[in-house]
């Protein structure tokens, strides 16, 4: 029943017509049954070839047009479905394309979910993504050894970035890059074949396909992080504030896990301090281009500037006052 109600309706009509089909074949043998009664040797009189047939006239007359009448019928019910089809199947199409990427979803989710998940789907694995970056993608903490200039290790807790805003940070071949050879000397691996990592193509595909599906709206994200300054007890137009929730973890050294060097001297993210974000950019409006738009592969920007794509965008998450505060802060560092 379940399977049933989960069908398509093609695939309901295709079942409908095969009950209908052997419930006609059923109805027949009955009635055929039924007339075979006839005692032995009755069939010499009863046979069907020896019985009288119509005679001509009757023959190429009523009976003629009954059978060209019935196929009239026959052809306008054949035109009319044919018909009835193609207006259907611009929509079966693209609901066969939103129930392949709700598959895919569902199979991303699965991915998604630490071993111990209750979430059971057969022989798929659990590669345990919400362990790190929260149960819906909403940013975590993670237990993460890390190796100062003498080569001692240490652990530390270090803060792993949201999921369910990151397609408004990258585009979806930058988030699909992440996943598959990771991020150096942070707690991301490479997860990817690619890249050294247990995922196929397909699985990574379908982890994104689950990313996409948990995004907030960019109305949803901007409504947060107005939340997360009430929370923190901050102007929501800070820029120093702003900076440390959305621009530290790549431009200070220790942010992620706790322990922040110098403001903006640089990490993973280029050193911003001594008014160096100046010299990029003497054009102020080049400078809110790149935080609000992000980096794109080789796309100049700047004074001489070449992007990796590494470097987000905040255009979708922030507002366009929020922005600017991020990125006076900046030039004054």
């Amino acid at each position: 029943m379940n399977l049933l109600l989960g069908a398509t309706t093609q695939q309901r009509l295709g079942v409908a017509f095969v009950v209908l089909l052997v419930l006609g074949w059923a109805i027949f043998l009955v009635y055929s049954l039924k007339r075979s009664g006839e005692a032995p040797g009755d069939e010499m009189i009863t046979a069907p070839n020896r019985r009288p047939y119509f005679d001509d006239e009757a023959l190429e007359g009523p009976r003629l047009e009954r059978a060209q009448i019935w196929a009239v019928i026959t052809l306008f019910i054949t035109v009319l479905g044919l018909f009835v089809y193609w207006l259907d199947e611009p929509s079966r199409q693209a609901g066969a394309v939103v129930g392949f990427d709700k598959r895919a979803a569902h199979r991303g989710l699965v991915l998604f979910q630490p071993a111990t998940s209750a979430i059971p789907e057969g022989n798929i694995g659990h590669f345990g993504c919400g362990e790190c970056h929260g149960s819906v993608g909403q940013g975590g903490v993670v237990e993460y050894s890390i190796t100062d200039d003498l080569g001692r290790s240490r652990p530390v807790k270090w803060s792993a970035p949201s999921l369910d805003d990151v397609l408004l940070r990258f585009d979806e071949d930058e988030v699909r890059q992440t996943i598959t050879y990771g991020r150096a000397n942070t707690p991301m691996p490479p997860w990817g074949v690619e890249g050294g990592g247990p995922m196929n193509t397909q699985q990574v595909d379908d982890l994104i396909e689950y990313i996409k599906e948990i995004q907030l709206t960019p109305a949803e994200a901007k409504e947060r992080s107005v939340k997360m300054a009430a929370d923190g007890k901050f102007d929501p137009n800070d820029g120093q504030k702003l900076f440390e929730n959305y621009c530290a973890r790549c431009h200070t050294k220790g942010w992620s896990f706790g322990e922040p060097e110098t403001p903006g001297g640089g990490a993973l993210g280029p050193n911003l301090t001594g008014r160096s974000t100046i010299g990029q950019f003497p054009d102020i409006d080049q400078h809110l281009e790149l935080v609000s738009e992000g980096s794109q592969f080789k796309r100049p920007y700047g004074t001489r500037g070449e992007g990796s794509g590494r470097m987000p965008g905040f255009g979708l998450m922030l507002t366009e006052q929020q922005i600017r505060a991020i990125v006076e802060y900046e030039r004054s560092l």
